[in-house]
């Protein structure tokens, strides 16, 4: 989920001037995680893009390369730390926490269906800090829960279970119905994880709505690489004005240089660098 203190911060609104529109935020939002016949029978009609089973994976070791400094990223279902920005805890495989809802939310479905699992105990502690970076309640015993549950095969699968349903799946939907080929539908998913599946200026659907501002999306006509570079550049722009100097590049060379090298469809092998290291999938 977006952490506002990092690198990739909520200040979205810092940013080069555009004309907010909620509403056509909030029409987005609902066309993602829409049931309508005709956008499913588009979705349906498009390649399976990043929604491939080799493409999916990739794009979790690409997100796990800038998170975590890792292609290994079912290593870290049991991560969790309080990195000092602003959020509380962060956990698991998409960075899950506690001060952004997200978390709660996981561990409340998870409840439901697993009503003695050791993390439980921690929903009033968790519904009480949702919102701030508060540990009160959560402390001591929290991250040792967190880290134990990890271990158990049903708390690993409701955790990809959450990242799908509240950022992969909406953001690759979003994007197959912009007309975005596989790369385009992981820059909608990297900035969905980072910036939050929200309708303010600065969330997921604040950047898209700036990016439409500045170039039509292929589903409106335009040109998809231009799409492309004038999203990305509102991202950048959006990181830059949270925090002046801030590592860029999970943007700059991770997705512009897939971009400027042509490709669109995320085909391998690739090789790029983010936060000082070089990673290479064959």
């Amino acid at each position: 989920m977006v952490l506002p203190g990092g690198s990739d911060g909520a200040a979205a609104g810092r940013g080069p001037a555009v004309s907010a529109s909620p509403d056509t935020r909030e029409q987005a939002r609902e066309r993602a995680g829409s049931e309508s016949a005709e956008d499913d029978a588009l979705v349906a009609s498009r390649p399976p893009g990043l929604a491939d089973p080799a493409k999916k994976e990739l794009a979790q070791q690409l997100v796990a390369s800038a998170e975590n400094s890792t292609l290994r990223w079912r290593e870290t279902f049991g991560a969790v730390e309080d990195a000092g920005d602003g959020v509380g805890y962060t956990a698991g495989i998409i960075g899950f926490t506690t001060g952004t809802h997200d978390l709660l939310a996981l561990v409340e479905g998870y409840t439901k269906d697993h009503p003695d699992n050791g993390l439980a105990e921690f929903l009033p502690a968790l519904r009480e800090v949702d919102g701030t970076d508060s540990h009160e309640g959560l402390d001591p015993g929290f991250t040792q829960a967190w880290r134990a549950e990890s271990e158990k095969p049903a708390f690993r699968a409701a955790q990809e279970a959450e990242r799908d349903r509240v950022y992969f799946d909406p953001a690759v939907r979003m994007a197959k119905l912009d007309g975005l080929g596989t790369l385009g539908q992981f820059v909608y998913y990297d900035a969905m994880v980072r910036r939050g599946p929200d309708t303010g200026p600065e969330g997921f659907y604040g950047l898209r709505e700036q990016a439409v501002r500045k170039a039509r999306t292929p589903g409106q006509g335009g040109g998809e690489e231009a799409f492309l570079e004038a999203f990305l550049d509102v991202r950048r722009a959006a990181m830059l004005a949270r925090k002046p100097g801030a590592d860029t590049s999970r943007v700059d060379t991770v997705q512009r240089r897939f971009l400027r090298e042509g490709n669109l469809e995320l085909a391998t092998p690739l090789t790029w660098q983010v936060n000082g290291s070089t990673f290479r999938i064959p």
